[in-house]
């Protein structure tokens, strides 16, 4: 079955050599490809998301766990992987606890980046190695508070000032020329940094601030 797979990622040339390795090494048939984050967003709400997602932390409009668990809840029929050259160990916990299904080091060689997609791709979750060199018993961070607003993405920012202002998702599509499927990605990215789980307790927690 022939792989559709969208790389995120904001450096051209790393996002060049990982096609490569898909199209050369899975047999990838479809292979997009997105700069920033708001842009992938945008890629998987108007064309589907396909079999696969690859995206790094380090992008424009990338905010982290929270933008992680906003495209896996998003788009749950696609696996998601981060491929970063970041290795600390709070963000490897952090972006698998987001449930996302890999984190992939770029500086691995090419054969194990693509060993670890394939399992990706058959529905495991890829750990890297580095988190078995001691103990990776971290604590995790811990659940979003107010604060966690100063982690959001401009765009995201728009939305929820949209958000205050009562309107509804196709309302908030149309004042910010975005799709509606992409509000509804922001908003739950929202949802997470914010600790919430509805817009009614999202605009609660904010005006009781």
């Amino acid at each position: 079955m022939p792989i559709r797979a969208l790389i995120a990622d904001d450096h051209e040339l790393f996002r060049s050599g990982l096609r490569q390795l898909l199209v050369d090494v899975l047999n990838a048939e479809d292979v997009r490809e997105a700069e920033t984050f708001d842009q992938a967003i945008e890629i998987l709400t108007n064309e589907g998301a396909g079999d696969l997602v690859l995206v790094d932390l380090r992008m424009p409009g990338m905010s982290g766990a929270e933008a992680l668990a906003a495209l896996r809840d998003g788009f749950p029929e696609a696996k998601v992987a981060v491929v970063s050259a970041w290795e600390e160990r709070a963000e490897i916990i952090a972006a698998l606890s987001a449930g996302v299904h890999g984190y992939i080091p770029k500086s691995l060689p090419s054969s194990e980046i693509a060993a670890a997609i394939r399992s990706v791709l058959d529905g495991q979750i890829f750990v890297p190695p580095l988190l078995g060199r001691r103990d990776a018993s971290a604590p995790q961070r811990p659940t979003a508070t107010i604060d966690a607003g100063d982690k959001l993405t401009l765009r995201q920012r728009e939305v929820l000032n949209e958000l205050l202002k009562g309107q509804a998702s196709k309302e908030i599509a149309r004042s910010l020329d975005i799709a509606e499927g992409t509000v509804k990605i922001h908003l739950a990215a929202i949802y997470r940094a914010l600790g919430v789980r509805t817009r009614a307790e999202a605009i609660a927690k904010l005006k009781s601030n």
